[in-house]
C-alpha cells in the first residue's frame, strides 16, 4: 500500500504519514496512530503487540 492510499483509508493527510516515515515527526499523537491503524485495518492492540515495542529504552 502506498502512502497516499493509506492516508485516504485512514482519513488523514498523506503528508502526516510522510513526516512520520521520514522521522520529521518522531512522536506522533495517539490519535494519528489510531487513524493509521484504521487505514491498515488493524486494532491499536494489534499495532502495539509487536516485538518492536518490547525493549524500548526511554532516553530521558
Amino acid at each position: 500500500m502506498n502512502i497516499n492510499k493509506l492516508g485516504n483509508q485512514a482519513g488523514i493527510n498523506p503528508s502526516t504519514i510522510r513526516s512520520i516515515m521520514k522521522k520529521r515527526c518522531d512522536s506522533p499523537k495517539a490519535e494519528t496512530v489510531h487513524y493509521i491503524c484504521i487505514g491498515f485495518g488493524i486494532s491499536l492492540k494489534e499495532f502495539y503487540d509487536s516485538d518492536l515495542f518490547e525493549n524500548i529504552i526511554d532516553d530521558d
